[in-house]
C-alpha cells in the first residue's frame, strides 16, 4: 500500500512502533530510497536486518552504539541537527544490527536497494565535507556526509542541509528524474525536515516536469518527509526566526552513482547573480571537528 500524498506531515508515516517515520520503497511506489527515524529511550536498544538495502545510521540528536554482525562501532552524536556535522555508521545489505544508546536520542536510518554488499564502516564527523552553497538568502551550508564524491555506497546518495531562518533552499528548482549521459541522472529523494525554534515552519515546493507529474505545496514543520519521485523541486524556504533542516536521502538505477541535476530553465539565471551578493553571514552554523580553528 502506497502513501496516498507525497508531503507527509510528522508523525503520519509511523510504524506504531520505534520508527516516528517509515519510508520503504514499497510505500512510496518506487525501487530503491527508503528512510527511518528511530527513537531511543534511554538505556534501549533496538535490532533490525538490513535485508535488500544498504543504511547509513546518521544520529539527528545523541548517540549511540551500532553492532554490524558483531562488529561495534561508537557514535559520538550530536545535540541537535542545528549543533553540528555528526559522525555515522555505514551498514551493508544482508547484516544484522543492533543499536542501543545510554542516554536515549533520535537516529535517521537513510537506505537503498543495493546489489554490492560493501563492508560495514565508520564514518567519522571530521572528514564530512561541509560546503556553503548559493549567497544572499540562497545562502545554506550542505553537509556532505554521503555524498558521491564523499563516502562510498553502492547506490545509497545522502547530504544535510541546513538553512538559515528567512532563506530560500533548493533554489533553483531542479529536477534528476530520468537519465541524460552526463547530464542529469535519475534518483528517488526524500526530504526529512526538522524546523528550530517553537511552532517553526517552512514551504515546500515540486512542480511537474511531465504530464501528470509530482505537484506539491506543503507547509513543512518538524518531522515532516515530502516524496519526490520525479518534478523540479524547490524552492525550501525556511520562515523568518526558524532554521530549517533537511536530510535529502537518494538513490536510483543509473550505471554510476552521481548526483546530476538540470534547473529550471525559467529559474537557471539565478546562479549568475551569486557572485555579486555575499554570503549569509548567518554561515556556517558549524564546521566538521577537523576544519575547527
Amino acid at each position: 500500500m502506497t502513501f496516498a500524498t507525497p508531503h507527509l506531515p510528522a508523525g503520519s508515516a509511523a510504524d506504531g512502533g520505534p520508527y516516528t517515520l517509515d519510508i520503504s520503497p514499497e510505500q512510496a511506489g518506487w525501487e530503491y530510497s527508503s528512510l527511518r527515524v528511530l527513537v531511543l529511550a534511554p538505556g534501549s536498544t533496538h535490532t533490525f536486518t538490513s535485508g535488500d538495502s544498504e543504511w547509513i545510521v546518521l544520529p539527528l540528536a545523541g548517540g549511540c552504539a551500532v553492532t554490524v554482525d558483531g562488529r561495534p562501532f561508537e557514535l559520538e552524536g550530536r545535540k541537535s541537527v542545528f549543533a553540528g556535522v555528526t559522525d555515522f555508521a555505514y551498514v551493508p545489505r544482508s547484516a544484522h544490527v543492533t543499536l542501543g544508546s545510554r542516554t536515549g536520542g533520535r537516529f535517521a536510518l537513510a537506505g537503498a536497494r543495493c546489489e554490492r554488499r560493501l563492508p560495514a564502516r565508520y564514518g567519522p564527523a571530521e572528514a564530512v565535507p561541509v560546503e556553503l552553497r548559493g549567497t544572499g538568502a540562497c545562502s545554506r551550508q550542505v553537509n556532505n556526509f554521503a555524498a558521491a564524491g564523499a563516502f562510498e555506497c553502492d547506490r545509497l546518495i545522502a547530504v544535510e542541509v541546513v538553512t538559515p531562518g528567512g532563506n530560500w533552499s533548493s533554489y533553483p528548482p531542479h529536477k534528476h528524474d530520468e537519465h541524460r549521459a552526463g547530464q542529469e541522472s535519475e534518483l528517488e529523494e526524500i526530504y526529512y525536515f526538522e524546523i528550530d525554534g517553537d511552532a517553526g515552519l517552512g514551504y515546500h515546493r515540486v512542480t511537474p516536469s511531465r504530464r501528470g507529474g509530482t505537484d506539491v505545496l506543503a507547509e513543512v514543520r518538524d518531522g515532516d518527509a515530502v516524496l519526490i519521485p520525479d518534478g523540479w523541486h524547490g524552492p525550501s524556504i525556511a520562515a523568518p526566526g526558524h532554521d530549517m533542516y533537511y536530510l535529502n536521502v537518494m538513490a536510483g538505477p543509473g550505471p554510476e552513482r552521481e548526483w546530476l541535476i538540470r534547473d529550471h530553465p525559467d529559474h537557471a539565471w539565478i546562479r549568475a547573480t551569486w557572485p555579486e551578493q555575499p554570503l549569509d553571514p548567518r554561515l556556517p552554523f558549524y564546521l566538521a571537528p577537523g576544519e575547527m580553528t
